[in-house]
């Protein structure tokens, strides 16, 4: 991925260009010491004069807002510029200057609206940092006076905080009344810039020790730049998070979100001293102190997927190309492209009006879908469907063009949805919600709700589905800001409760196979590879018995997992370089027979190969299919004595409703295991199994439902708490025991007599 740059021809500011910004995605608007607030057009290459500026007036900081950010109609209704004689001016759309306030002793070095455009934000020489109201009164003063000027300043997603540069400290300010600073030494020199992503609240900064550097929301150090040759001048993020850009003196450098560098540019243009993105986040532009406005073009992006690969060559073209053969083909588009992503036998690409579907078999007839809204943030792919996020909207659409649904919710806010947020499986979708970080909505692909939202203790930083298996094999996997990986169960059951269990700690990045429920993450220090991770919600022992895991530094520093396709784990090292490892074949084979229920195939490949791993993944496979014996063979095999007496247990049932209880308790699915009985009238085992498994509460809800076998339970929970040495304190059982008499004998012989009825009903 690199830059295309290009300059304006036929038009030049007079004097240096101190700031730009963009008025839509073809519209750029800059202003320089020549006082001009000019408006430059990419499709005609026109440029004209919006206005100019009082010749005191030397604009150091612009930033311009619209209110109709989420209409299709564009336009930005207001601009604010600052200026060195302690003003920041309010500019309307037409070039008149609105309104100018004294904001600070000295010069005013930033100015910011903030993200929901309701307030601003101004810093001085004077040290101060102040929020002001949309008409330029002052709210309030968030920074008093410390003699430091704040050079730089940015606004977190939600309003409520904001960083500022002091010297070479950053510091983070919640703005909310009696609330403490986080304050860190950043740079060994001046900090001059500072920017704050809102889609994955990384932090940027710039400054005279010719670095940059990238922190977390919490002030962790992420990725420190290599030397440059001069101060960092500017910084700016990409709408998506996704990039950064970062100039310096005849330098502009494309960058990941993680640090690394895509593409170093050399333009003669003297320092650039202001960088904005457009909101597609395809191009850039900049203001240099040659007097030039600075444009480049995001090109050379990539996606791959199995034997073919993708590549933007241009605004309007795509190459494809199939590393099997010589061949490729060329797509040429009448609009810029915005997106194009390549999963799962297709390719999707968006431009600013429509959205191009091909197959890989045939890259000539597109099926061509006009956008709702005209502009898409996140595309995501999977067997059957994909999802286009539009600016209001999650739309689902089949790849033959038609739109499936559209979920929504009260607090869904797609503006400022994060592409870690989201995640689309084969039949269900997982958003982490935007007003409480610590829940996620869960919808299946017709938009309808998947039981209630779930809830988690702590804010969710990334969601995940799993892609294997059909709908009941379905699972989330989720991360929250403790960095510790649970799973949940997606498809709630009839009066089952759905399952979260954690899966890790200090979880760096995951990532589920695209076609079967084995889950890659670096955790820690070490590449982990869960071979079968349902195995946490049946036997949490033989956990460690499906794991692989090995060294992640043969990787490079902090690897991230960025592709898990088939058996192959596709790694990004800190420096961006790609790396690949491999996963044992044995593992898709052993999922495919258990998919189609060949547990002799399963058995035979076992015993060939003597994995301790794929041995114990088949055995809870076959446990979950409630196949007694490859279950028993399986859990022989690994030493799992336990299992395979209680295994020969159930096999001596003479019901087969009881042995398929059985063997889903043995799967750990209590629930299960009562509605199969209850089901078949079994009322009997029901309230054993659940006397078994000491839910005392609910054997005797059951007995009382049912009115048999209430001084069944009575005696054996009071059996129980003897052993236990305890009193009774439920209240439910002590007052039943008041009114029922219990008789040993007799309860013992009636028991004895529903287990020799059972068998004589075989006979």
């Amino acid at each position: 991925m690199h830059l295309k740059l290009s300059f304006p021809k036929d038009a030049e500011h007079k004097d240096t260009v101190c700031c730009v910004a963009w008025n839509t995605t073809e519209e750029v608007l800059s202003c320089g010491d020549d006082h001009l607030l000019m408006k430059w057009n990419l499709v005609t290459t026109d440029s004209q004069k919006v206005c100019e500026l009082p010749s005191d007036v030397y604009p150091i900081d612009f930033h311009s807002f619209s209110r109709n950010a989420n209409l299709r109609k564009q336009g930005q209704d207001q601009m604010l510029i600052t200026s060195s004689d302690g003003k920041f001016h309010l500019i309307g759309k037409s070039g008149r200057i609105e309104k100018s306030v004294e904001a600070h002793k000295g010069a005013v070095l930033v100015g910011q609206w903030s993200p929901d455009g309701a307030s601003l934000l101004t810093g001085g020489e004077d040290g101060q940092l102040k929020i002001w109201s949309r008409s330029g009164m002052l709210r309030s003063l968030a920074v008093q006076g410390g003699g430091v000027p704040i050079y730089s300043a940015a606004w977190s997603s939600d309003s409520a905080q904001v960083v500022y540069t002091q010297g070479k400290h950053l510091v983070i300010k919640p703005l909310a009344p009696n609330t403490k600073s986080n304050k860190w030494k950043a740079h060994d020199g001046l900090i001059l810039k500072v920017a704050w992503d809102h889609v994955n609240g990384k932090i940027i900064s710039g400054g005279e020790d010719c670095r940059y550097k990238v922190w977390d929301s919490y002030g962790a150090l992420i990725f420190t730049s290599m030397l440059h040759e001069q101060p960092i001048t500017s910084l700016a993020w990409s709408p998506s998070g996704e990039l950064f850009a970062v100039g310096s003196f005849n330098t502009l450098r494309l960058c990941d979100n993680s640090g690394w560098s895509h593409s170093l540019e050399k333009p003669s243009t003297g320092s650039l001293y202001s960088i904005a993105w457009s909101t597609d986040g395809t191009q850039l532009a900049a203001g240099c102190a040659n007097r030039k406005l600075l444009l480049a073009h995001v090109i050379g992006r990539r996606v791959e997927w199995g034997q073919h690969e993708a590549i933007t060559t241009s605004r309007k073209t795509i190459k494809v190309n199939d590393v099997t053969s010589e061949g490729g083909d060329t797509l040429e588009f009448p609009e810029r492209v915005i997106h194009l992503a390549l999963a799962y036998q297709h390719l999707v690409v968006v431009t600013t009006t429509q959205c191009y579907v091909y197959s890989t078999d045939n890259f000539n007839t597109p099926i061509v879908i006009d956008l709702r809204e005209g502009s898409v943030s996140i595309v995501l792919l999977s067997e059957r469907h994909m999802i286009l996020v539009e600016r209001t909207s999650i739309n689902v659409y089949s790849y033959e063009g038609r739109l499936i649904s559209s979920p929504r919710w009260a607090s869904l806010n797609t503006a400022s949805l994060n592409p870690s947020h989201i995640s689309l499986g084969p039949d269900a979708i997982a958003v982490r919600d935007q007003a409480d970080e610590k829940v996620i909505q869960l919808v299946d692909i017709n938009g309808k709700e998947l039981g209630s939202p779930l809830q988690h203790n702590n804010a969710v930083v990334e969601v995940s589905l799993s892609h294997g298996g059909n709908a009941l094999d379905r699972m989330l996997a989720f991360v929250d800001r403790t960095r510790d990986l649970y799973i949940s169960t997606v498809h709630p059951k009839p009066s089952i409760p759905r399952k979260v269990e954690k899966l890790g700690s200090i979880v760096l990045s995951f990532k589920w196979n695209s076609h079967l429920n084995v889950m890659a993450a670096i955790q820690d220090t070490s590449l982990t590879i869960w071979y079968y991770p349902f195995i946490l919600f049946v036997d949490k022992r033989l956990v460690r018995k499906t794991i692989v895991s090995r060294d992640s530094s043969e990787f490079g520093h902090k690897p991230s997992i960025s592709s898990f396709v088939g058996n192959h784990i596709g790694l990004r090292r800190s420096d961006g370089a790609l790396v690949s490892t491999a996963v044992s074949p044995y593992v898709a084979i052993l999922h495919g027979y258990a998919a189609s229920t060949s547990w002799k195939d399963a058995l035979r490949l076992c015993r060939m190969v003597k994995d301790d791993t794929l041995w114990a993944s088949l055995a809870v496979m076959a446990t979950q299919a409630k196949d007694l014996e490859t279950a028993e063979a399986a859990y022989a095999a690994i030493n799992q004595y336990d299992k395979v007496l209680y295994i020969q247990h159930i096999k001596a049932i003479p019901i087969r409703a009881v042995q398929i209880s059985e063997m889903s308790l043995l799967g750990g699915n209590v629930h299960e295991a009562e509605s199969i009985l209850l089901q078949n009238g079994l009322i009997f085992r029901a309230i054993m199994t659940n006397i078994n498994t000491h839910n005392w509460e609910r054997a005797l809800e059951i007995a009382v439902r049912h009115k048999t076998h209430i001084d069944t339970v009575l005696l054996y929970r009071q059996r129980f708490m003897d052993r236990l040495g305890k009193s009774e304190t439920n209240e439910k059982f002590n007052q039943l025991r008041e009114n029922v008499t219990l008789d040993e004998e007799k309860i013992d012989n009636k028991v004895a007599m529903e287990y020799e009825s059972e068998t004589g009903d075989i006979n």
